[in-house]
């Protein structure tokens, strides 16, 4: 397993730089994207720590109840002018948002790195996403919300229309794996459809979110459109679920049933995406190198910290040898390393709590028979929080990481012989996010993937194709979530669907001396004969 050693581990004195880390922005450029939020009077700030060091990021203010609810109050009343501008008029500071997150894109690649511990090249991804759901949202919400003609009842003399409200003041909690990325996701076609925006964003990767809500604001967002608090959930979760117009929330399943069960007391809707065992299926005829290829992508990006990344992978018999042979080498040479820039691989895991989740399901499998054939060690020579990409074998019902998301670097290979018994295994959990089919027949991978319970699925792909295609919906089955985020779904979520119908002339009661029995008569065969009109 090569590496790279983070230049402030290697005993260099380093300016005042956020988490102690070579080439990253200042402590005080942290400093003013902190100062975007307050926190309450009683409340202690947190102090993050950079996940490749371990020094400080920065001391977080942490909002209390009261300022929760006060945040909403402000930003109810900037949601009131915001609604009423015509849509066209609101997507268009995402066009200039796009552009400026490409042109300074370099100072967020270093506050992804340094907050998530992720190597470059997956923090590039949270702004390749960005950029994305903006330019999509920036050119199609206009169409998407438009007005929208339906048949009358009586053709020519019921006119009817469907038209599209925002929901109010949408509630936004995200998770700290993708900070960037999820936050762009959900808020911007929250704002696009004419909501505000409270979130929460997870404390570990709080300057992320502050960093792209001050170029909104830049891009011509009206400022307390989009409010940012921070605070354990604990602390302001009952201020979040009482003053939300609509819930959307990324994290645990445990966490989602739990926010989902106290919303619906109060009858509000929600979107939920939660967690996965993602299952990659690689059919006889695949391309091996180019699976074995994808397949370190698919599970090891973010360190294996991402809703979507494949933990197990089903090979065919007949290929099964080569493919392992392939993959366990191309994981073997995965560069570890924490610097800025794009030489490492991988990075690091986000939090102790993560890297003792990753411990504990490897050294469970391994002291149940299974074996590791590549990794299965933390590396703290390179930092706090470094362990292996690692592939294991062998791996049977009963061990932790057969069925139990492990969201780290770990990942279980199994063989197949019939193609039906390795998607029935794949559907065999009770999570539906993503899945990967690898063949050279687009045709049979379509098919494989049509019959797999996932809410995504990606032939010759391990998630990018789905993620970044934001022209589709993106969300989980089962147990993996509710609703979707992309696509025209995941902007009319932020909407409520009202009808008018206006009528002419003919009511749809008998007129005054007409018998009903008459009447009736007459309805049926005109029923009857706008069965055969088209459209209807």
């Amino acid at each position: 397993m090569t590496s790279t050693t983070p230049a402030n581990l290697a005993g260099q004195s380093l300016p005042a730089t956020v988490g102690g880390v070579a080439g990253a922005p200042s402590a005080a450029r942290a400093a003013a994207l902190v100062a975007r939020v307050t926190g309450g009077a009683d409340n202690a700030p947190v102090q993050m720590t950079a996940p490749f060091t371990g020094q400080p990021i920065a001391s977080l203010p942490q909002a209390d109840d009261a300022e929760v609810r006060a945040a909403f109050a402000d930003a109810r009343q900037a949601q009131r002018e915001w609604a009423a501008l015509p849509v066209a008029r609101r997507q268009q500071f995402l066009l200039r948002l796009h552009d400026l997150v490409l042109a300074r894109q370099a100072e967020v690649l270093d506050l992804v790195q340094v907050e998530a511990g992720k190597a470059r090249i997956d923090a590039f991804d949270e702004v390749s996403a960005t950029v994305l759901v903006a330019a999509y949202y920036g050119k199609h919400s206009a169409k998407i919300l438009s007005p929208r003609r339906a048949p009358g009842v009586i053709p020519g003399l019921t006119r009817a229309g469907e038209l599209r409200h925002p929901k109010g003041v949408v509630g936004i909690i995200s998770p700290w794996n993708y900070p960037l990325a999820l936050t762009a996701m959900d808020v911007f076609p929250a704002l696009v459809a004419g909501n505000a925006v409270v979130q929460k964003p997870d404390n570990q990767t709080a300057l992320s979110a502050l960093w792209l809500q001050e170029l909104a604001e830049e891009a011509g967002l009206p400022a307390g459109l989009w409010q940012i608090v921070l605070g354990r959930g604990s602390r302001i979760g009952d201020a979040l679920l009482e003053e939300c117009d609509y819930l959307c929330f990324t994290g645990s399943t445990p966490t989602g049933k739990d926010l989902a069960g106290r919303i619906a007391q109060r009858l509000t809707s929600y979107s939920l995406e939660l967690g996965g065992k993602n299952p990659m299926i690689v059919l006889p005829d695949a391309d091996v190198a180019k699976s074995a290829a994808g397949a370190v992508t698919a599970c090891f990006s973010s360190a294996g910290q991402l809703c979507v990344s494949v933990e197990r992978i089903y090979v065919h018999d007949s290929i099964r040898e080569e493919f392992t042979r392939e993959f366990v080498a191309r994981t073997a040479a995965l560069r570890l390393g924490g610097a800025l820039d794009y030489h490492a691989g991988m990075g690091s895991l986000t939090s102790q709590s993560q890297l003792e989740t990753v411990s504990a399901h490897v050294e469970d499998a391994r002291s149940k028979g299974a074996r590791v054939l590549t990794g299965g060690r933390a590396r703290p020579d390179l930092g706090p929080l470094f362990y292996e990409p690692t592939v294991l074998t062998d791996v049977r019902p009963g061990m932790t990481p057969f069925a139990s998301e492990t969201f780290g670097p770990v990942v279980s290979i199994y063989g197949f012989s019939d193609v039906t018994d390795a998607i029935e295994r794949a559907n065999d959990t009770p999570f539906g996010l993503n899945a990967s089919v690898w063949t050279r027949n687009g045709r049979a991978g379509w098919e494989v993937g049509a019959r797999l319970k996932a809410g995504t699925v990606n032939v010759n792909e391990g998630y990018a194709a789905t993620f970044g295609t934001v022209g589709v919906p993106m969300g989980g089955m089962k147990e993996s979530g509710a609703g979707r985020r992309n696509g025209a779904e995941g902007l009319l979520k932020y909407t409520e669907a009202q009808s008018i119908a206006v009528q002419r002339a003919v009511g749809l009661r008998p007129p005054k001396g007409v018998p009903g029995s008459l009447w009736t008569r007459f309805m049926t065969v005109s029923m009857k004969l706008l069965r055969r009109l088209p459209g209807r």
